[in-house]
């Protein structure tokens, strides 16, 4: 054999190669000293977990990667990515196979220090003052390429020669592997990146090429809200990468042009940490645009579209809206806490695992025609200053919130922040401090940052109120909650239900109830005769007695069919119940509980609820199995022919 210099410092490249694959690469992963083991920097992710702490790293192209002229990454779209579609992204080249071995998702796809409007001065606030990350947007999403079955063992594999020299005899084995990754349209393009290193320690290996959206300014996610009591008018939201106003065609051929609204980095809070909304868990928005739909017929079904010639048009979506207040019949569905969950295997920054499966069950409740209105009270994406995550949440509510008048309550993971103005000072909003959630959710609210309101559908009067706003009796938010009670007529609206986010009554920890707030608030509900009381924040279901002071005011009777059935012909006090499992992870409960706890279940679902002049009646469903786990009753006026 004649010997080539050429080919023989090639082949000893592979071979520095194959060493550097198969040794870890800590070195270009570090943290700086600040920021290693701070419980504070944790705090302000809202979480702590390997891959939420991703942005901390510094990462660079992982040793020797350049050496291997095999690697590649590709991705099966080859044409511009639909507003939903899952993609196939398949490594190829690689030489070691390695657990350690993840593929994010990236947007922008140019996300480089280069790109990146002032990122000295915001990454100097990370205290990675030494050398700045590759990244200054967190990755949408990941997934380890050991989710492919076959990629650890090689199953997949192609023999490679070295050099021309070798004439195709077989040098190298190299592997690959394949992930599936559900893309929705986010307007920016994408790219996808391969990893070494975990979480922990990672460094690059390949780059996609980038991919865009064939039409990033292509009106979506359409969703319906009530904006009265009367049930003639609703408003109609939609995102679009179009700044430019918009229409919604509904009904016998109406037109109403769009209000278009947005926000921007400098709308989100941070502090002497920067959040995640401010630094690296910005995404764009969009513009976010607005139309009231008038003239409409209570009870009554619709069709809408929206969008532009322009731009494109959404499908033609039927709508049903919801009774007037004052009417007998209203059949509604509420929960809070669900967030949402990826549809393929990667990982996000913040996974609330039973949303979907409540989501599914949901919609067939609305193909039923079982779902008037639906109450969603607080803690709504979970997206806590990742922004991208809004559009993914509002993906996943789509086939309901643009059914069905989608009502909600504020909670902690889109307001508090510190020195916000929130009443808890925890980061549990990211840095959010509400904005988006306002943007997305526009409620009927008073005024901007007053997240309070109520709204009569059929015979319910119902009052949501906001457990981040000062709710202290010398507040604004209490002396309206106070005035609101007062004026409720009951020959109209017999009903009186009370939301919010943070509950009164639990049994899981001592943490979840601010009894400030019990003392302050309890007894307007008492003095007002509020019929049920609704919370989240915990994450399962419980229900009391009529509870006033933790102590039981009255026990319920089973009825005929030995359902737990309230008389509030005699009221006493109100019935509460936590109904935060529609999705972030259950919290189980103690082995022993006080006696104002009745019922309690540690399992995803929803509540349905179905009032009449007569009766409000309410029914915990699992939404893996669709069974009724919890039923009770609220009667004022029984029907002669009900029997208790």
């Amino acid at each position: 054999m004649s010997f080539s210099p050429p080919s023989f410092i090639y082949n000893l490249s592979i071979l520095l190669l194959l060493f550097f694959c198969s040794s870890s690469s800590s070195s270009s992963s570090v943290l700086h000293h600040l920021m290693v083991n701070t419980t504070a920097v944790h705090q302000n992710f809202t979480a702590i977990s390997e891959f939420r702490t991703l942005n901390r790293r510094v990462l660079g192209q992982c040793p020797g990667s350049n050496l291997n002229p095999f690697l590649h990454i590709n991705v099966s779209s080859n044409s511009a990515l639909s507003d939903e579609q899952f993609v196939t992204v398949t490594v190829t080249g690689v030489l070691r196979p390695s657990d350690q071995h993840w593929v994010a998702m990236i947007s922008p796809s140019q996300s480089d220090v280069g790109s990146c409007l002032l990122n000295g001065i915001l990454y100097a606030q990370t205290g990675d003052l030494s050398k700045l990350p590759l990244l200054c947007h967190y990755p949408v999403k990941a997934a380890f390429m050991s989710n492919d079955p076959g990629y650890l063992s090689c199953k997949k594999n192609e023999c490679k020669a070295l050099s021309k020299l070798d004439k195709g005899k077989c040098r190298v084995t190299t592997c690959s592997g394949s992930l599936s990754f559900h893309v929705i349209n986010i307007r920016t393009d994408i790219e996808f990146v391969l990893f070494a290193g975990g979480f922990e320690n990672p460094c690059i290996l390949a780059k996609s090429n980038p991919l865009s959206f064939s039409n990033p300014k292509k009106p979506l996610y359409g969703h319906i809200s009530s904006i009265d009591s009367t049930g003639t008018s609703m408003r109609l939201t939609w995102v679009s990468g179009d700044k430019e106003p918009q229409q919604a065609q509904y009904g016998n051929g109406k037109t109403v042009k769009s209000q278009v609204t947005t926000f921007s980095q400098h709308d989100m809070c941070s502090s002497a940490l920067p959040s995640p909304a401010k630094d690296f868990g910005w995404h764009d928005p969009g513009y976010i645009h607005s139309v009231v739909m008038t003239g409409l017929e209570p009870s009554s079904t619709f069709s809408y579209r929206y969008g532009s010639n322009s731009v494109g048009w959404s499908e033609q979506i039927q709508f049903r809206s919801p009774p007037a207040g004052g009417s007998d019949d209203l059949k509604f569905l509420t929960f809070g806490d669900m967030g949402k969950a990826p549809r393929d295997s990667s990982v996000e920054h913040y996974i609330q695992p039973g949303s979907i499966s409540v989501i599914k069950a949901m919609v067939d409740e609305v193909n039923s025609n079982n779902a008037d209105s639906v109450f969603h009270i607080g803690d709504i994406s979970y997206a806590t200053g990742f922004l991208v995550e809004w559009d993914f949440f509002l993906h996943q509510i789509n086939p309901i919130a643009s059914r069905a008048s989608y009502m909600t309550a504020i909670g902690n993971h889109e307001r508090d922040y510190i020195d916000s103005g929130s009443v808890y000072i925890t980061p549990d909003s990211g840095g959010e401090c509400g904005v988006p959630y306002e943007t997305y959710f526009p409620m009927p609210t008073t005024a901007k940052d007053k997240p309070w309101y109520s709204i009569e559908q059929a015979s319910v009067h119902f009052i949501v109120m906001s457990t981040e706003h000062d709710w202290s009796p010398i507040s604004e938010q209490y002396q309206w909650m106070k005035k609101d009670m007062a004026s409720v007529d009951r020959s109209k609206t017999p009903w009186l239900i009370f939301m919010g986010h943070r509950p009164m009554y639990s049994s899981v920890g001592i943490l979840n109830v601010d009894w400030k707030f019990v003392e302050a608030v309890e007894p307007l509900l008492l003095e007002n005769k509020v019929d049920l009381v609704l919370f989240g924040h915990v994450h399962n279901y419980e229900r009391t007695c009529s509870v006033y002071r933790k102590q039981c005011k009255a026990i319920p009777e089973k009825d005929q069919n030995g359902i737990d059935t309230y008389d509030h012909r005699n009221y006493s006090a109100p019935v509460h119940a936590v109904i935060g499992m529609a999705g972030f992870t259950l919290d189980k409960f103690p082995n022993k509980v006080d006696s104002w706890s009745l019922k309690r279940i540690s399992e995803f679902g929803y509540v349905r609820g179905h009032a009449t002049k007569e009766e409000l009646k309410l029914e915990f469903v699992n939404s893996n199995t669709r069974a009724v786990e919890d039923s009770f009753r609220i009667i004022k006026n029984p029907s002669p022919h009900r029997k208790l």
